[in-house]
């Protein structure tokens, strides 16, 4: 039921959009943003739930908590980039959402060097001294 309403929202919006553009293009504009907004902050909650079961599975898993943290740091760097980018697309103004995704990227990779570095002394360890 939540997905009808969500949609259901995204409709209005786009046809409030639709009628607003012609007339006051930067009023369709806010009130586009404040659709993405909105459902953002509504699937924030939903998202606080997924990310107390994974750290509740990771310390009974014995997963040290900093991967763990890592690893949802990097995944919300990617969900923010990309909301932040189709708000800017969605103002025409392509080249500053490309830039805002190629920050995210850097952010990420710069977040998964410890972990890759991590993993490589892993397998490093594991294979046979001497080669």
């Amino acid at each position: 039921m939540e997905m009808v309403q969500i949609v259901g929202l995204g409709l209005v919006a786009t046809l409030l959009i639709l009628v607003m553009k012609e007339q006051k293009p930067l009023f369709a504009f806010v009130l586009a943003a404040f659709t993405g907004i909105y459902l953002f902050l509504y699937l924030i909650g939903k998202i606080d739930t997924v990310i107390r079961v994974l750290e509740d599975l990771a310390s009974r898993s014995g997963v040290p908590a900093i991967y763990l943290q890592t690893i949802l740091k990097i995944i919300g760097i990617a969900y923010i980039a990309e909301f932040g980018a189709q708000i800017v697309r969605d103002a025409g103004q392509e080249s500053i959402a490309s830039k805002i995704e190629f920050a995210g990227k850097v952010l990420i990779l710069a977040m998964a060097v410890p972990i890759i570095s991590i993993i490589v002394e892993t397998v490093l360890n594991l294979l046979p001294a001497g080669g």
